[in-house]
């Protein structure tokens, strides 16, 4: 049996040049791993229903208009109220003014205009309201 024997030199300065360009090569594939891979959606985005303001709608009864305002938030329905609400309307209306004030107490606390209940003496006038509210949420919606 012989054996031979084999001698591999290694040089230091080749070793180190080695290694780092070894190491660079692996951050070099990290990084293009990182940046290339699809990113999580940023939940603020989604969660942005209304683009914040105010916002009008207008109904139209005989003659004159009433306006009905919504302010929103971004995520949230602040409040529902009429604006140029001229005395011959009240009076002509008188269920006008108790119907946006209840249609505004539950799509504020529901933040929705679903499911809302009204009494059948002033179902009509709600609803109309309810039409008009939801007109404006439309305008103030982010798609």
């Amino acid at each position: 049996m012989s054996a031979k024997t084999k001698i591999v030199v290694l040089h230091m300065k080749e070793m180190i040049y080695t290694l780092i360009f070894a190491g660079l090569g692996i951050l070099l594939i990290l990084l293009l791993i990182f940046m290339f891979l699809p990113k999580q959606k940023d939940n603020a985005a989604e969660t942005m229903k209304y683009v914040a303001g105010v916002y009008t709608s207008t109904i139209q009864f005989n003659d004159s208009t009433i306006d009905v305002q919504v302010a929103v938030d971004e995520n949230r329905i602040n409040s529902v109220s009429l604006v140029n609400l001229d005395e011959t309307v009240t009076t002509m209306y008188p269920l006008m003014e108790p119907a946006v004030e209840n249609l505004s107490e539950q799509i504020v606390s529901k933040q929705s205009t679903e499911n809302i209940s009204y009494s059948e003496e002033n179902q009509y006038t709600s609803m109309v309201i309810l039409n008009a509210v939801n007109d404006a949420l439309k305008k103030a919606g982010t798609e």
